[in-house]
């Protein structure tokens, strides 16, 4: 076991370095939204026009807001429901108010997991697809993915998408999270570009690409393009006051948290970016159409690889970086999970990740029926993830202070913290996330 920062000991060890923790950051980060969500808005809210604020956002929410999560992580040595407990002692308020609010975040977490699986495991079921061709021998794409999202449609392969991110689990920090995600990151970056070049010389192809880049500056003065700009950015990153904490726990004290906040904000928008380049092109080849959502991904893509030549190829290897980014996301959602029930009930790490699995299947086996999985989901992004995410800021900079989390920010740095930190911290970003919390209330949801 290794000491974190106050002296006590890490159960769960620690990243060994500073690729681990960035990579396994951005395997956390990238998931459905860079996928299936980014490449619609970019096209839906003016092409180019939208990169301005979603890169701006991006650049804010990364150098506050993933550093402050990481920060306090750190600082604390443990995850949401700990770290709150600690900052409210820290100020001499009740620390079971502070537990007791830490549990909102958690609860996020827990419940993206329970319907993140469900997704993946339709992943799952489409790599075999793609292999045996099944996927192409059915009557359509729609029939064939119709056949997985009806009343305990696919529990074979939500069993399997459990238990595989349990095993990851299971080895630790060092020897498992770090690990897998330092060979599933760099190849689904490395599957996405292979699939984008091939896709780049597809006759058609253009008109994807200029959906994607003609800018339409007009957008820029519609309020809505500046909101979904937001959103994306917001929960791209993985802001929810819970998962990036838990990462941040397991950092060394050594390391520079900004400059890890901004590496993994940059690597994610290029997964976006890139996703974007292989599969919006690709649909306007064959003259589909670019909807966001699961249609894109299970009904309108395959019909895609149907008709390219060695379109099988390609839909192994698209449906398994998916499948690399959708896990990597779940570790993270799998182990804020486990560690809070380790911490909380003082249980052995195995018995803490058997008992998260066992949840996450048997609510999820009840859910895989597609419109109770999209209510599910609806409730926990559009109210318990963004207020978590939302007190997780307000825990960071008012209650804890921009001077101790200041203090822990600066540990590895050789550089001051640029000027204007405190104030976004402060007040932008805090005004933003309570702005990303009543705007998805109101528009019903925009991350």
């Amino acid at each position: 076991m290794k000491e974190n920062a106050k002296g006590a000991l890490s159960q769960n060890g620690q990243f060994t370095g500073k690729l681990g923790f960035i990579l396994a950051s951005v395997g956390s980060a990238v998931g459905m939204g860079n996928i299936w969500l980014f490449p619609y808005r970019v096209g839906q809210y003016g092409g180019a026009a939208f990169f301005i604020p979603y890169f701006l956002f991006v650049a804010l929410f990364g150098l506050v807001g993933l550093s402050g999560e990481f920060a306090l992580g750190r600082r604390s040595g443990t995850g949401p429901v700990g770290s709150f407990e600690q900052v409210m002692a820290s100020r001499g308020k009740s620390k079971k108010l502070g537990a007791a609010l830490g549990y909102l975040p958690l609860a996020g977490s827990f419940g993206i997991a329970i319907g993140y699986c469900i997704v993946v495991a339709w992943v799952l079921r489409s790599i075999f697809g793609a292999l045996f061709g099944t996927m192409f021998t059915a009557e359509s794409a729609e029939t064939y993915f119709n056949q997985v999202t009806g009343h305990f449609g696919s529990l074979p392969w939500h069993l399997a998408v459990v238990l595989i991110t349990v095993l990851v689990l299971l080895f630790g920090i060092s020897g498992g999270i770090e690990k897998v995600n330092r060979v599933m990151m760099p190849t689904f970056f490395v599957l996405f570009i292979i699939i984008a070049v091939r896709v780049f010389f597809l006759p058609g192809s253009m008109d994807g690409y200029r959906y994607l880049l003609v800018p339409d500056w007009s957008a820029l003065l519609n309020a809505d393009t500046w909101i979904m700009a937001m959103g994306q950015a917001f929960f791209s990153l993985s802001i929810t006051g819970s998962g990036m904490i838990i990462y941040g726990s397991y950092l060394k004290k050594s390391e520079d948290i900004v400059h890890s906040s901004l590496l993994t904000a940059l690597l994610d928008t290029c997964a976006a970016l890139i996703s974007g380049f292989a599969i919006i092109p690709a649909v306007f080849a064959f003259g589909l159409d670019p909807q966001s959502g699961p249609p894109l991904l299970f009904i309108t893509l395959p019909r895609v690889f149907e008709q390219m030549p060695l379109g099988r190829v390609f839909a192994i290897f698209f449906f398994v970086s998916v499948l690399f980014a959708g896990v990597t996301s779940l570790v993270n959602m799998f182990e804020v999970c486990t560690e809070a029930i380790q911490t909380r009930f003082s249980l052995k790490r195995k018995l803490s990740a058997a008992v998260v699995a066992v949840i996450v299947f048997g609510v999820g086996a009840f859910i895989e029926y597609m419109p109770y999985m999209n209510k599910w989901m609806d409730i926990v992004t559009i109210f318990i993830v963004p207020i978590g995410a939302l007190l997780g800021a307000v825990m960071i900079y008012w209650v804890l202070g921009m001077d101790k989390i200041g203090q822990e920010l600066m540990l590895g740095r050789t550089k001051p913290l640029p000027r204007c930190y405190a104030f976004l911290a402060k007040y932008v970003y805090i005004l933003l996330s309570a702005a990303v919390v009543i705007l998805g209330i109101v528009k019903g949801g925009i991350g």
